[in-house]
């Protein structure tokens, strides 16, 4: 027999992490003709996650949304119409909701897991079908629920540009231990590509060290790690690609780094907002490189994401503290913190 009622979390209004509201008995609705019933296992925290509690997210968000996108867990019972997932499959969050290949012809045609629509912090959620991801055989499902958003996204940046996609022999730069840049380490080494990553901590330099990164930059000591970074390139020609998650504060030195024809793609603004004392278009123009911004990716990007991770070993770097569904509140507080080192998961069922 199906579960009437699920334990999970809303988002009731956007003061902090007070906003997070819990329901011991939620309602399950009835499943729609195309719609997927999953059982959580695990999901897993992003900075996005913190900062829609704090109205400090640039992007639509709704109020009585279940928070956090990235989730997994195993189908517990699928529509009368469903034919891509069967019951005890193990499936992800898509964050994008509708994003099946390619880019959409603009941001009103998709919902985003955790913003507008609700997310993984529950024991039980619908999906459509369309929006659901078939877990790597290799992972576990906390290692699992780790990809939705930040492993997305760094497989995006460095392969969702046709004509620009990293490979044997290139230099990438990542930027500080969050998600994004351990998921671009790996991904980058994978492909045969030199690693020059910055970091602010010593204890941290040793981790990032030992997931193969070529070269390490401390950039409480190099205020100018930009262009330390284009000397320990090639030939001291610039870095191809550079995973940029610092945002406005850190686009100067990003461009130091990068050569002709290199590529810089914007996933976040870890440094703050944007100031007055920043780069203008013109620097696109005279270093005459490629600036985009990445916004996750689509349900494709994924599928060959995960392909990726079960064809080479990869194991996403987690954190050592699990918190339960009933300490979420104490989860985001651990990430707001900067108690962590690797993804931060919560464990559901």
């Amino acid at each position: 027999m199906l579960p009437a009622t699920t334990k999970q979390w809303t988002l009731e209004g956007n003061h902090g992490f007070d906003s997070l509201q819990f329901d011991p008995s939620a309602p399950i609705p009835q499943l729609g003709q195309r719609e997927v019933l999953v059982r959580f296992h695990f999901a897993s925290l992003n900075y996005r996650d913190l900062i829609i509690s704090k109205g400090a997210y640039p992007l639509p968000t709704l109020n009585h949304i279940v928070p956090v996108s990235d989730g997994a867990g195993t189908v517990e019972a699928i529509g009368p119409r469903v034919h891509r997932f069967q019951p005890g499959d193990g499936v992800l969050t898509l964050f994008e909701q509708g994003r099946i290949a390619g880019s959409p012809a603009n941001k009103t045609e998709t919902k985003s897991v955790g913003g507008t629509t609700n997310g993984a912090l529950r024991q039980y959620g619908a999906y459509d079908e369309e929006d659901l991801v078939a877990m790597p055989a290799t992972l576990d499902f906390q290692q699992a629920s780790t990809l939705s958003c930040a492993a997305v996204t760094a497989w995006n940046a460095l392969y969702g540009l046709a004509g620009n996609m990293v490979k044997a022999g290139d230099t990438v730069l990542t930027q500080g231990t969050g998600g994004v840049s351990m998921f671009a380490l790996q991904f980058a080494k994978t492909a045969g590509a030199q690693v020059i990553a910055t970091t602010g901590s010593e204890s941290k330099a040793e981790v990032i060290r030992s997931l193969g990164a070529d070269h390490i930059i401390n950039y409480k000591t190099e205020s100018d790690w930009g262009a330390v970074a284009a000397r320990l390139s090639p030939d001291c020609l610039g870095v191809n690609h550079i995973v940029e998650v610092g945002g406005p504060q850190s686009m100067a030195q990003s461009f130091k780094a990068i050569r002709v024809n290199g590529c810089i793609s914007l996933v976040g603004f870890l440094g703050g907002t944007p100031t007055e004392q920043q780069p203008t278009f013109l620097e696109c123009l005279s270093h005459e490189c490629v600036v985009r911004g990445v916004y996750v990716g689509s349900r494709m990007l994924f599928e060959d994401m995960n392909r990726a991770i079960d064809a080479n070993g990869i194991k996403p770097v987690v954190d050592g503290r699990i918190f339960t569904l009933e300490e979420a509140k104490e989860a985001y507080q651990y990430m707001w913190d900067q108690k962590h080192f690797g993804k931060v998961t919560i464990r559901i069922a």
